[in-house]
């Protein structure tokens, strides 16, 4: 960006960019681009970094928002990018570094100026902008062309179709935010886009064919988790003096010194942050998530979330139906084994709960695998560590759950998976659990702490309809687990004798003063009803089908029976109570026969003998308890502020300013 440029400071006084944002017009063809392109920093990657370099070219941007339209100097950049990137794959093959480079930067610097003029501009403006207008001499008339649309379509070929090596991997993140920084008019905006440009130029035309191959290439970053190669392996080479980074290859290739441009100085180190593992396969996950909660155009549907319901197995040989348009197949064991490794991450949960939900083919084959605990386990913990995650991601981990319960093999098999020592488990040392059994501790956990913090009715019956889609399945219960399923019923039960205190002294005191506004307790009181009766049905679903394999839950019926005695009688509770009674009758009386002063053992002997001798038919059989997952009406509302939270705190080497954002609010989660 000029030859003496080496603090970020000196940007606004530097002559190529001031020649850029002029008001001369600068043809695609002036050795100008070379010079311009020849530059060589660390790419900022901290928000600190970002908008430090935001705040740097704030006068140089404003000018080009101004000049632009008379000397189309964008367009002329762009046009510059796209004949480079038609020799990028040779240059890939032939190492060709300083091509590369060069075509990096031109990229990058597209990529900063399309965020400026999105934050700053209508869609209208925007398109003016990047509309290359081509004059012959004499002539009066000019032929248009729109260069967003060439640049949107370029940019997916180079995702999809260049080689990944140490010399592209910067190019194909830059790419990837691009596209992203392309998708971002959604956050200036405080309603969902249901027209934009992103439509046009995405959901048909010249765009749409590159549809499953820049899905499957973006899942395939994902699974691989490629890291960056190591700082100045690859472009650069460290000069010995401390006189910072210097392009190695470029002697011969500009006039004059490059810039040697740092953001805190050509000598200075770059400020340690915290990096990610994998920018690409993080930059590559969150454009997917925004493709796939784009919403469906006026007359077609999102062809990226169609490829995500539909892509099959490799090793699936049936033919794709004609009807599904944009279908592929991807290595569903690889995509597994990452999506278990990966759930630290909101985004990584939201794209497991993507798959579940919208592709059956992903769903048929997690739920008929053997290692169901390596997915399961990282969700739990999410859930267990409630307290440090964000909402969101709590219900994205509880509605995968719930997702996985409404299949009956799942609900049987994690019963038969036995774990050792989970040690992010505090409450209680667990020597030997089986998965189900933990399951239900963490649910539970998860329905008491919504209790006394949140108080979300949703979060509340989504645990408890995961619970009772398994209650039926119920397997050799870990004693634990048995005991946190009646000391839930018990916490409820408090709950429900406090509220009801309330609602009659309210009642009184109504009598006693018109004027006074009362609490509506009526409203508590049914709720937290509604809540023990799933409850029950939940305990009653376990007895009436499964009763033979879980002793440790009568004995815990038994140890808290005096619990269940005023339900006996209330109308709400009468059927249901029926069977629970029942049970804790039928051995409360032959506990009693055996004597007093039993050991824990002995009781739970009297027990196992008492369940072969309970006659089934006297035990009165229920509707079973199936709920399924079912997405709310315009799910758009919820997914897409969220998926764009996730780019805004998430993305690699993008920034916005807080002030500017219209579609979240930064102190949400």
């Amino acid at each position: 960006m000029g030859s003496n440029s080496s603090r970020i400071g000196d940007l606004p006084k530097n002559e190529y960019l001031k020649k850029l944002s002029g008001i001369e017009s600068v043809s695609e063809n002036d050795p100008f681009w070379n010079q311009l392109l020849s530059f060589s920093f660390p790419a900022p990657t901290s928000s600190a970094d970002l908008k430090l370099l935001e705040e740097a070219t704030i006068s140089v941007c404003k000018s080009l928002v101004e000049n632009n339209p008379r000397t189309g100097n964008v367009g002329a950049l762009i046009k510059v990018f796209l004949s480079r990137t038609k020799e990028l794959k040779l240059s890939a093959e032939c190492q060709n570094h300083i091509f590369i480079w060069q075509t990096h930067n031109a990229l990058f610097i597209i990529c900063y100026l399309l965020k400026v003029f999105i934050c700053e501009m209508s869609e209208e403006e925007l398109q003016l902008h990047f509309t290359y207008e081509e004059k012959s001499p004499g002539s009066y008339t000019s032929d248009s062309e729109d260069l967003l649309e060439e640049l949107v379509c370029c940019l997916m070929q180079l995702i999809t179709d260049i080689p990944l090596l140490d010399i592209t991997y910067e190019i194909s993140v830059e790419a990837i935010s691009t596209m992203v920084v392309f998708l971002s008019c959604q956050l200036f905006h405080k309603e969902v886009l249901r027209q934009s440009i992103s439509h046009k130029y995405l959901m048909r035309g010249r765009c749409l064919p590159y549809t499953s191959k820049l899905v499957k290439t973006l899942l395939y970053n994902f699974i691989r988790q490629e890291k960056p190669p190591p700082p100045g392996a690859h472009v650069f080479s460290q000069q010995s003096d401390g006189g910072g980074l210097l392009y190695g290859l470029a002697s011969g290739v500009a006039t004059g010194l490059w810039t040697v441009f740092t953001l805190g100085g050509a000598s200075s180190k770059a400020a340690a942050s915290p990096a990610l593992s994998s920018p690409l396969a993080n930059q590559s996950l969150l454009l997917l998530l925004v493709l796939a909660n784009l919403t469906d155009a006026a007359d077609a549907a999102n062809p990226y979330r169609q490829a995500i319901m539909s892509f099959k197995n490799t090793q699936d040989n049936s033919p794709f139906p004609s009807s599904i348009p944009h279908t592929f197949q991807i290595n569903f064991n690889s995509l597994y084994t990452a999506l278990c490794e990966q759930q630290t991450s909101d985004q990584a949960t939201l794209l497991l709960y993507t798959l579940l939900h919208q592709n059956s083919n992903i769903r048929t084959y997690m739920l008929a695998r053997t290692d169901m605990e390596n997915l399961v386990l990282p969700i739990l913990e999410i859930l267990y560590h409630v307290e440090e995650r964000n909402s969101h991601h709590v219900y994205m981990a509880l509605i995968i759950l719930l997702i996985l319960t409404e299949d009956d093999g799942f609900n049987r098999s994690i019963h038969e998976v036995i774990l050792k020592n989970i040690t992010w488990y505090s409450e209680r040392v667990l020597t030997e659990i089986s998965l189900g059994s933990l399951l239900i501790l963490v649910v539970i956990r998860t329905i008491q702490y919504n209790m006394t913090r949140t108080r979300d009715k949703y979060l509340h019956t989504n645990c408890l309809a995961a619970l009772a889609n398994m209650s039926a399945q119920f397997r050799s219960l870990h004693q634990y687990a048995a005991q946190r399923i009646i000391s839930l019923f018990s916490l409820l039960s408090k709950k429900h004798n406090k509220v009801l205190e309330q609602a009659t002294q309210s009642l009184r005191g109504s009598l006693s003063s018109n004027d006074v506004p009362l609490p509506d307790y009526a409203q508590d009181l049914n709720v937290i009803e509604e809540v023990i009766r799933m409850m029950l049905e939940i305990i009653n679903s376990c007895l009436t089908n499964s009763l033979h394999h879980n002793p440790n839950l009568v004995y815990a019926l038994l140890y808290k029976r005096d619990l269940f005695e005023q339900f006996r009688t209330h109308p709400s509770f009468q059927d249901i109570m029926q069977n629970i009674d029942l049970v804790i009758t039928f051995f409360s009386s032959r506990l009693l026969q055996a004597g007093a002063e039993l050991s824990v053992e002995r009781v739970l002997e009297i027990i196992k003998q008492g369940i072969v001798a309970l006659p089934k038919d006297r035990l009165k059989k229920f509707p079973e308890l199936k709920f399924k997952y079912v997405e709310e009406e315009q799910p758009e509302e919820f997914f897409i502020p969220y998926v764009w939270s996730l780019v805004y705190n998430s993305a690699t080497g993008l920034y916005w300013d807080p002030q500017d954002i219209q579609l979240f609010t930064m102190d949400s989660d």
